[in-house]
Formats: structure tokens, C-alpha cells, sequence
């Protein structure tokens, strides 16, 4: 591969549009500067700070409950066309804006140019889809079997919600859930991580130029996400949570949130598999494999993380990855030519390195990187490892990072098995031209999604979620404007 020389000093460009982009919290419909430190946040490519914010307290969390209580009415009885027309406009606005949303997510989360253009494509469907099933929110109506009377079944916004993002896609998790929620008639309160606020900050203010009302979308983000959180979980007040994450805070969330009974939605981690067997189109196979694991620096939960590939196959499928990774261009993300960027800070740094020391301790092979590079930023070398051998931890654990390690199988039934040999079930890839086979996988692997001859299934119109400990609930289609919606039976005698 090749390391493309860091630029040390942002661009003029760059330094124009932070200081366009808001450094308060948003509540209420109005930008307030804070009480205590700011957070600082860091160009990854770097190690920099290069802006910093206002830091939420519990008591600026419960300001913002406040708002977002005060508006909830009035913005639920605001007509259905309404709101279509609000989230249109919020759509236009995103692709007016498109470059400067797509270089500052490269700024703050360090994905390259092309894939932060790529996520505002992505992240805008959800503004565009939900703008659409605002006004298809249906129910029913009719005689009820015994003839006594008729029933009337109507759908009615769940009240408050309180949303929590990620940090690795800082427009299109914000998009994923406001969308849904402001489509339903909701009003929320939203929590941007704390490594990549600046995008969130940016969209609130997308939304109030497209015509969102005051209080209807708050934005806190804060460097004490726990005493933030808690108080507003706790309040009786609030009706939604929505979450994306690890899987042991989302653990942490479902328990403060049964307090309340709360409605909940947990999108957790994943450790896909990602299964080529000996009759695959293994071209197909390679381009899915750098997609599903390279995608923005394999900091997914979508990203692939254990390649379970037929033994006839496996060493080709290797030689043919090895190649695709050595001609990626590791570098800051909004350079000419890079492909891959940085990791989000020194401890997912650390983090690739103990994977790979693990691994090869235990009897793998690198063909390629395996290495942290010297000089400034947080960069870990795309890798390929084979042989990876049973009780690897690589195998275990989530890897959010550019390491594609490989294993081998034999029959469908050991493949079945690998692949269904974790806690997670978010998403699974498969590879074959076999279509009854693709069909029995497609039953018997246990992921909430599937990739077949594929390696991208993210879509604003299908419902993207997983079973297991990979969460609760869907995000996206048809299903995704239901998790703010609560169902409500009338009788009418007669």
C-alpha cells in the first residue's frame, strides 16, 4: 500500500467552513454557549484539535427535555403534509450543502472525501424516504366479529424521544433516527458522540433553516454522556430511546430504560461473517469483501468481520484481497488519492495491534500491513491474515478496523456453524451461484440482514437491524417510522 504524506496545517477551504459551523448547544431553537470546559474535538489524520464546543451538563439535558416536552403537542398535531414538505426541504438543503457536510465529516471522523460524499447520498434517503411515509401513516376500520361494534385502529407519535449516535457515520445515524422520529410526530433530544459532534451541530441547524419549529430537535453534546443520560431516562416525561452502539451500554440503556417502560430501539455491535464457498465468482467475492471490510476503515457495524471462505478457494481469494489492499492509499482523507484513512483515535490504534499481535501469536500469517505507521494521526495498515486459527480473539471480538482476517471450512453445515458461532447477529454476507444454497443460507444463518453476492445492504428503504445481541428493533423502511408510533384501539358500540 501506499502512505500518502499528512498535510499539516488545514486548507484555507477547511478553516472557512469550521468556523461556519456551530459551537453551542441547540435548545429550545436557539444556540447557547455552555457552563464548564469545552470539548475538544480532533482531526484524526492529525492528533489536532480543530474546534471546540460547548459541553452539555445533566442540567442543559434536562433544558433540552424541557423543549422538547413544550413542543410535542403542537408538533404532533401539525398536519402529516406538513412535516413531508419540512424533511423535504431538509433533503434539498443536505444536497445544496453536500460538500461542505461531506469535507467536514472527513475533518472530524477521517473517512475519505469520496466515502463522506457517499454517506450524505445515504444519509439524505432517510430525509427524502421518511418525508414520504410522513403522510402514509394509516390505520384501520371496521365491524369488529361479533357485530356489536366498530373498531377504529389509528397510529399516534410516541412522545419525546431521546436519540444517541455514533461517532463512525456522524450524519446518517443523526438522519436514520431524527427523520423517523420528526416524520412520526415526534419531538427529540439528541446526544451526538462526543468524538464527532460537528456534523449533528451542523444538521440542527439544516433543520431550522428548512422550517423545523423551536424545541422540536435539540442537540447536546457533552463529554459526560452518562450523568447527561441518566436524568433524562429517568424523566417520566420522556417516551423513546433510541441507541447505537456497543453492545454492553446498550445492555447499560435497557436497564435504565425499563425503569420506565420505555419504548426502545438498539442498533449494538455486529461480527458479521462473511462466507465464500467453492463455487463463488471469487471477482464478485473480492469486490464485496473490500466493501464490506474496508468501508469506512472497517469502522462499521455493518463491516465484515470473519471471512469464513471454502479451503479449495480460500488461498486464491487471499492472493486476489492481498492485491486490492496493497493498492489502497492510506492518508488524511480529504488528500487527492486516498482510499483509506485514519481510525478514530490511539485506542482503536492500539486496539489493531493487539488483534494482530494476538492472532499471530496463536499460528496466522500476515500477507500484508499488520502495522501502526510512524508520524502524526491515528493510522493503522489495511491487513490481510490467514490462517487465523480457532479461540483467536480476532474471531471474537468486534474488530472496527481495516483487518481482514481469513479462515477456512469445508461443507455448508461447518460453514453454517462458523458463521452463526457469536453473540451478534446484525448482518451476514454470502457468496455462492448456487441458488438453493444462497436460500438455505439466507434461513440458517441468524442476522437480522443479508448480503447475497454482495457486499453493501445499507438502504434508507429496508428496515436495517439484528437479532441476538445486536440490538432491537429496525431503522429504515417501511418498519422504521413504527418505532415512533404507538398503536391505539377505539370500540364504537353500535
Amino acid at each position: 500500500m501506499t502512505i500518502v504524506e499528512t498535510a499539516t496545517e488545514l486548507s484555507a477551504r477547511e478553516a472557512e467552513l469550521l468556523s461556519r459551523i456551530p459551537d453551542g448547544l441547540f435548545i429550545g431553537g436557539r444556540w447557547e454557549a455552555g457552563t464548564r470546559d469545552q470539548i475538544e474535538v480532533q482531526d484524526p489524520a492529525t492528533g489536532r484539535v480543530i474546534k471546540r464546543i460547548a459541553n452539555a451538563t445533566p442540567e442543559d439535558g434536562m433544558r433540552a427535555l424541557d423543549a422538547a416536552v413544550a413542543a410535542a403537542d403542537a408538533w404532533a398535531a401539525t398536519a402529516p403534509r406538513v412535516r413531508a414538505e419540512i424533511l423535504r426541504r431538509a433533503f434539498d438543503l443536505l444536497q445544496e450543502r453536500r460538500a461542505d457536510f461531506a469535507l467536514l465529516m472527513t475533518l472530524e471522523m477521517g473517512k475519505p472525501l469520496a466515502e463522506a460524499n457517499g454517506e450524505v447520498t445515504y444519509g439524505g434517503e432517510f430525509l427524502r424516504w421518511f418525508s414520504e411515509e410522513a403522510v402514509r401513516i394509516s390505520g384501520r376500520y371496521g365491524q369488529n366479529p361479533e357485530g356489536t361494534g366498530t373498531m377504529v385502529v389509528s397510529q399516534r407519535p410516541v412522545g419525546p424521544c431521546f436519540l444517541i449516535t455514533p461517532w463512525n457515520f456522524p450524519l446518517a445515524m443523526a438522519t436514520r433516527k431524527i427523520a423517523p422520529a420528526l416524520a412520526a410526530g415526534c419531538t427529540v433530544v439528541v446526544k451526538p458522540a462526543e468524538l464527532t459532534p460537528l456534523t449533528t451541530l451542523f444538521f440542527a441547524q439544516l433543520l431550522a433553516d428548512a422550517g423545523v419549529p423551536d424545541g422540536v430537535v435539540n442537540v447536546i453534546p457533552t463529554s459526560t454522556a452518562r450523568t447527561v443520560s441518566e436524568p433524562i431516562i429517568a424523566d417520566p416525561r420522556l417516551r423513546k430511546l433510541s441507541f447505537t452502539g456497543s453492545t454492553p451500554v446498550g445492555r447499560s440503556l435497557l436497564a435504565q430504560a425499563g425503569q420506565n417502560v420505555l419504548r426502545t430501539s438498539m442498533e449494538l455491535g455486529g461480527n458479521a461473517p462473511f462466507v465464500v464457498f467453492e463455487d463463488a465468482d471469487l471477482d464478485k467475492a473480492v469486490e464485496g469483501a473490500m466493501l464490506a471490510k474496508f468501508r469506512n476503515i472497517g469502522q462499521a457495524c455493518t463491516a465484515a468481520n470473519r471471512f469464513i471462505v471454502h479451503e479449495s478457494v480460500a488461498g486464491e481469494f487471499a492472493r486476489r484481497v492481498t492485491e486490492k489492499v496493497d493498492a489502497l492509499r492510506l492518508g488524511r482523507g480529504s488528500d487527492d488519492g486516498v482510499t483509506i484513512g485514519p481510525l478514530i483515535d490511539d485506542r482503536a490504534v492500539a486496539s489493531m495491534s493487539a488483534l494482530v499481535t494476538d492472532a499471530v501469536e496463536r499460528g496466522a500469517r500476515v500477507l500484508t500491513g499488520g502495522n501502526a505507521p510512524d508520524g502524526d494521526g491515528f493510522f493503522f495498515e489495511p491487513t490481510v491474515i490467514v490462517d487465523v486459527q480457532p479461540g483467536s480473539e480476532i474471531l471474537r471480538e468486534e474488530i472496527f478496523g481495516p483487518i481482514l482476517a481469513v479462515t477456512t471450512f469445508s461443507t455448508e453445515d461447518e460453514a453454517v456453524a462458523a458463521a452463526n458461532s457469536t453473540e451478534y447477529g446484525l448482518v451476514g454476507y454470502v457468496f455462492t451461484q448456487d441458488l438453493a444454497r444462497g436460500q438455505r443460507m439466507i434461513d440458517r444463518v441468524d442476522t437480522g440482514m443479508m448480503g447475497l453476492n454482495t457486499g453493501l445492504v445499507s438502504n434508507a428503504a429496508a428496515p436495517f437491524g439484528g437479532v441476538k445481541q445486536s440490538g432491537l428493533g429496525r431503522e429504515g423502511g417501511l418498519e422504521g417510522i413504527h418505532e415512533y408510533l404507538s398503536t391505539k384501539y377505539t370500540l364504537i358500540p353500535g
